[in-house]
């Protein structure tokens, strides 16, 4: 259906008895569309919202979510836009304009604070790992992820320190977003701080909920081992990266340290692997609670009968543990599911079917 099928179709279902109960009907329907990832359907809830509130209501959310008349997701369109066409210099001021915006207007309170979580396993494992005593209120838009495209120009338009404040300020929108604590290690990386490049990657391995993630945190951990001179650590952490979620990079970085060092790589031993993790204080697995959240989430909405949203915890958990039980549960549910390789590319299955999805987050350090 076209957004305005969509539009006319959802104003056929409006009551047209008080603002309340439709109110409580397009929301059940955004949640419907959020669920099947229809941003049509999104934008359509959103206009009809729009439509039936209260005018001093609708004044205030265009106050809080427009600059000069246009919307914040639009005015990062256009951010975007211009960093794609390596135009940073121009997407400076814009992206400054909607980061002092945000913060102004989104500020933390005495009870209550906003986030930008992005799905209910964020939710969960937030609630899980921080135990808020404030009360959470959910943001319009990701602005954890618009903030960290200021990060990013700031950085690349040689602004490199100011980035440190901006993506702190990030994380403090979604803690559990790996993004901007994967952006924050490449500021330490270009600055040479060891020491806040293992912590923010010690931070980073807590909230990883995928393969990639933890791989691109071991991958950190080898850069900086090799950047001190300390050549078996370094090996230990890259092979690591490769096994979990390979990348065409590693064997670059592997054969650059040989050369670097002037010694063969030879695959570590499983001692040696977690002698290495112990001397950093890391555990060469996921972290219990990213498995527990994503564990306990499942369940929940099993007894529920939420299968959407038990599929998207469950595959995080295979994804996490490869438990076979996991998998035949996931493809009792889902038979199409996506069935990824060790090496990340799809599994051949007998008649061509789909390939079980690596995670509910497909990018999660973007």
């Amino acid at each position: 259906m076209t957004y305005n099928e969509i539009l006319e179709e959802l104003r056929g279902k409006l009551t047209g008895e008080n603002y309340s109960e439709n109110a409580e009907i397009l929301k059940a329907e955004g949640q419907k569309y959020a669920r099947a990832k229809n941003d049509d359907g999104i934008r359509a809830v959103g206009t009809l919202m729009m439509e039936i509130m209260p005018a001093e209501q609708v004044e205030e959310i265009k106050r809080l979510t427009h600059i000069d008349g246009e919307r914040l997701d639009e005015i990062y369109k256009k951010i975007v836009a211009l960093i794609n066409e390596k135009n940073c210099v121009d997407a400076k001021p814009i992206a400054e304009k909607l980061y002092c915006k945000i913060t102004e207007e989104y500020k933390e309170g005495e009870n209550s604070k906003f986030v930008s979580t992005r799905n209910p396993f964020e939710d969960a494992l937030l609630h899980n790992l921080f135990k808020p005593e404030k009360t959470i209120n959910r943001t319009p838009f990701d602005f954890c992820t618009f903030i960290s495209a200021y990060a990013f120009i700031l950085v690349e338009t040689g602004s490199t320190l100011e980035a440190i404040p901006v993506l702190e300020k990030a994380i403090e929108f979604n803690p559990v977003d790996c993004g901007p604590k994967f952006e924050l290690a490449e500021v330490y990386k270009l600055l040479k701080n060891k020491k806040k490049l293992i912590e923010v990657t010690k931070d980073t391995l807590k909230v990883a909920s995928s393969p990639v993630a933890l791989a691109r945190c071991y991958a950190n951990m080898g850069y900086m081992c090799a950047d001190m001179g300390e050549y078996d650590d370094a090996v230990v952490f890259y092979t690591v990266s490769s096994m979990v979620a390979p990348h065409p990079a590693i064997p670059y970085e592997l054969r650059s340290i040989a050369q670097k060092f002037n010694k063969p790589i030879v695959k570590p031993e499983a001692s040696q692997i977690e002698k290495t993790f112990a001397k950093y204080e890391l555990i060469c697995a996921p972290d219990p609670d990213v498995i527990k959240t994503a564990s306990q989430l499942s369940a929940t909405y099993l007894a529920k009968g939420d299968i959407p949203n038990a599929l998207n915890a469950l595959k995080i958990l295979y994804n996490l543990t490869k438990d076979e039980e996991i998998k035949q549960l996931i493809l009792k549910y889902d038979p199409n599911a996506q069935q990824i390789n060790r090496d990340g590319t799809p599994m051949n299955t007998e008649g061509g079917a789909p390939n079980i999805t690596r995670t509910v987050n497909e990018n999660p350090e973007a």
